[in-house]
């Protein structure tokens, strides 16, 4: 084989499925007996998330119901960054924001690792948001892709694998 195979890493979330998401948490907060009363509200603002309450205990349900509802949806926990509860009046307030894209950090944090634990003749190149991964050995690839499914800064996947 003359050539390098490569694939790229990315980290990307499908907006409709987070839009279904949301109005699917929306719809269980307006008909849950436990949020009657307590001006329980989940909305997308912009881009982030805003959740409302009436306590810190509720703002903290309602990000798990939103929660649940993403999982329910395939979009991992990992893209939703969430903040801490804060009061905002007579209300508290959380905002969430979905991460896409590797951000510099994380795509150091990849490349060193492909470095020091993957096959020795994969090589990795950051380019902008994502990773460009290439070797020799389509077999050396599909090891890294291995290794890499169990990272934990953020929700990963491969594409262009050629």
């Amino acid at each position: 084989m003359a050539s390098d195979s490569t694939f790229d890493v990315v980290s990307k979330v499908d907006k409709q499925e987070i839009s279904n998401a949301l109005n699917q948490a929306q719809k269980e907060i307006a008909q849950r007996y436990d949020f009657k009363g307590v001006g329980a509200e989940v909305d997308f603002s912009g881009e982030s998330i805003l959740m409302k309450a009436a306590s810190e205990e509720r703002v903290k349900a309602v990000l798990d119901v939103f929660q649940s509802k993403l999982v329910k949806r395939g979009i991992s926990l990992k893209s939703l960054e969430a903040g801490e509860p804060y009061a905002s009046g007579k209300e508290y307030r959380m905002e969430a924001t979905i991460k896409e894209g590797i951000d510099q950090p994380t795509a150091k944090k990849i490349t060193k690792l492909i470095r020091d634990e993957g096959p020795k003749s994969v090589k990795a190149a950051i380019q902008g948001d994502e990773l460009r991964v290439s070797s020799k050995s389509r077999d050396d690839l599909q090891a890294t892709m291995a290794m890499l499914k169990d990272f934990e800064d953020a929700d990963l996947q491969f594409i262009n694998f050629r």
